[in-house]
């Protein structure tokens, strides 16, 4: 006797068993699409004037990128961007290339509107189009966008910050903080002024934004506002160590605020300070020697790396020497300090890595926004960025720093029997 088996399959949690959306969806992909192409064919009229000495268009249809899904309002859609091709252009500096306002690179990243409106204002999106925008991207079920609407929120943003310059610190601790001032160029650019970072790692190795205002970089003064704010609003306890730039203020006002705290000086911005004083043609090498310093595996053979840098460039790079050791104490100030905590404790790149995207984004507004939006649209964006910040390894190692225990070359030091009984 024959028996037959059905099988049917079973409905995977990320789909939706509705032949309605499935048409809805496609028809999303589709009006998306064709929206972007759109956009790509203006780009390229807008570029056809420009051509190779033979004649050819510079710039040119290139393919798509591969495909990814984008988040909407009626789930995930498969779009696939065209690229361009720039044949004249001699390097990465002066290439052209195509970015959808409609559809950006960054957009697939956005977790929520409060990441990505944000973003979508810093690249220069006026009120009047996020509606059209973000309704393609999240679709028709998304709350209402209108102008009016993203002026208020534009307010609750402005009311989120307020509250959080006033929060009160008396039960936080850092352990370590990093200090940098971030020039963003969205109209900004009038008085130097920049916008003043200070994050900081906490006893359980999390990372987070601790000060964040519009000051100037340089300016000891600047930072005499933001430090003592801080202790106002409760932090008394100062970090172990603080890291950063060697030309910032704020070195002079920490030093007023929280004396007892170590100086580390930012490895990445003391290479590009001694690079930046010989010629280009000896960078390369003298960046491989600077590069031998700081992974040393202990103070003592660091010390050594400097020593042979300063011998081998002394008298025709003087300038550049003389940059390298000024700071020499305070750039190997990490070997006394746990050996998991180095490679967060050489740079002020905590800083960097966050601001990185975020510059890119505001040097594309074009003076589209006033210091005080951007500041707001700044602050919402390291919000969001702040989520996924790397924690410290090593953790194991933080309540020892913080009970005052010494580390030697980064690992713990225990006295001798010796040197307790003397």
């Amino acid at each position: 006797m024959n028996e037959t088996t059905n099988v049917f399959p079973l409905r995977q949690p990320d789909q939706i068993a509705d032949p309605l959306t499935d048409i809805l969806r496609a028809g999303a992909r589709e009006l998306i699409a064709r929206a972007v192409e759109i956009e790509f064919t203006t780009f390229l009229e807008t570029t056809k004037h420009l051509a190779l000495p033979d004649g050819r268009a510079r710039v040119v249809r290139h393919g798509y990128a591969p495909a990814h899904e984008i988040a909407t309002g009626i789930g995930p859609v498969v779009i696939a961007r065209p690229k361009a091709r720039d044949r004249g252009a001699s390097g990465p500096g002066d290439r052209i290339r195509f970015h959808s306002t409609i559809l950006p690179l960054w957009a697939r990243r956005a977790k929520s509107l409060d990441a990505l409106i944000p973003v979508l204002y810093l690249r220069g999106i006026s009120t009047s189009d996020f509606q059209e925008a973000l309704s393609a991207l999240l679709g028709k079920d998304a709350p209402n966008l209108s102008p009016p609407v993203i002026a208020g929120l534009k307010k609750d943003w402005q009311a989120e910050y307020e509250r959080w310059q006033k929060r009160d610190l008396s039960a936080r601790r850092y352990v370590y903080i990093w200090a940098d001032g971030v020039y963003l160029q969205a109209r900004m650019e009038d008085h130097a002024e920049c916008i003043l970072v200070l994050i900081g790692a906490t006893p359980e190795g999390k990372k987070e934004l601790i000060g964040f205002q519009v000051g100037v970089r340089e300016s000891a003064q600047s930072w005499r506002e933001l430090l003592p704010d801080l202790r106002k609003r409760g932090l008394q306890i100062g970090p172990q160590l603080a890291v950063g730039d060697g030309a910032l203020g704020f070195w002079r006002a920490l030093d007023e605020i929280f004396p007892g705290t170590q100086h580390q000086r930012c490895w990445l911005h003391k290479v590009n300070n001694v690079l930046d004083k010989v010629a280009k043609s000896v960078q390369p090498a003298i960046k491989s020697d600077l590069r031998d310093i700081y992974p040393a595996p202990n103070r003592a053979a660091a010390e050594t790396a400097i020593d042979i840098f300063v011998e081998k460039y002394g008298v025709k790079y003087k300038p550049a020497v003389e940059c390298l050791i000024k700071d020499r104490s305070a750039m190997l100030a990490f070997y006394d300090f746990p050996a998991e905590h180095w490679s967060h404790l050489r740079t002020s790149n905590p800083i960097e890595s966050v601001f990185a995207t975020v510059r890119h984004r505001t040097v594309r507004t074009k003076g589209a926004l006033s210091p005080h939006t951007a500041k707001l649209m700044v602050f919402k964006l390291v919000g969001a960025a702040s989520k996924t910040w790397r924690r410290l390894k090593g953790t194991n190692q933080l309540p020892k720093v913080i009970s005052g225990v010494k580390f030697a070359d980064g690992i713990e030091f225990i006295p001798t029997a010796e040197v307790r009984a003397a």
